[in-house]
């Protein structure tokens, strides 16, 4: 069973947090994180990363890191 609040999702706008959320459950969490690029994915300077807290890495970001 997932840790509660394991997943960590922060959205940045210019290096400022804007909006965060935390999900028990990995499916729930790339929903959400596919949600917010959708919505908020469009805001200049937007940054969108969901982490895995229990082992401590990021497991998405938006915009993709090169």
């Amino acid at each position: 069973m997932d840790e509660p609040e394991r997943f960590h999702l922060i959205l940045t706008v210019d290096g400022r947090p804007l909006m965060h959320g935390w999900w028990d459950d990995r499916a729930t969490a790339d929903r959400k994180f596919r949600s917010w690029v959708g919505e908020y994915g469009s805001l200049g300077g937007a940054h969108i990363v969901l982490v895995d807290r229990e082992e401590g890495e990021a497991l998405a970001s938006w915009p993709e890191e090169s």
